[in-house]
């Protein structure tokens, strides 16, 4: 439910949508969701001085009180 929350929110954002790719790894009590995005998205999607990234990571935050897993986004350039 989160990692597809941040794949539609991060297609929202960037300039090539068809782009972007999630890969989740979790662990027993921690998720870390990676997000791919072209090159030329990677900065949309951290914002200016890491806002943008910073209010995903936030939204995401309050799941962590109905599933009780802990998250940790991170953009990467698509290769």
């Amino acid at each position: 439910m989160v990692a597809e929350f941040v794949a539609s929110y991060a297609r929202m954002i960037v300039s090539n949508p068809d782009d972007i790719s999630i890969e989740v790894d979790q662990k027993d009590d921690f998720a870390e969701i990676t997000v791919y995005a072209n090159q030329a998205d990677v900065g949309k999607l951290i914002g200016k001085e890491g806002k943008m990234i910073g209010a995903i990571k936030t939204v995401i935050s309050g799941c962590k009180a109905k599933d009780g897993l802990s998250y940790r986004i991170n953009v990467e350039p698509k290769n």
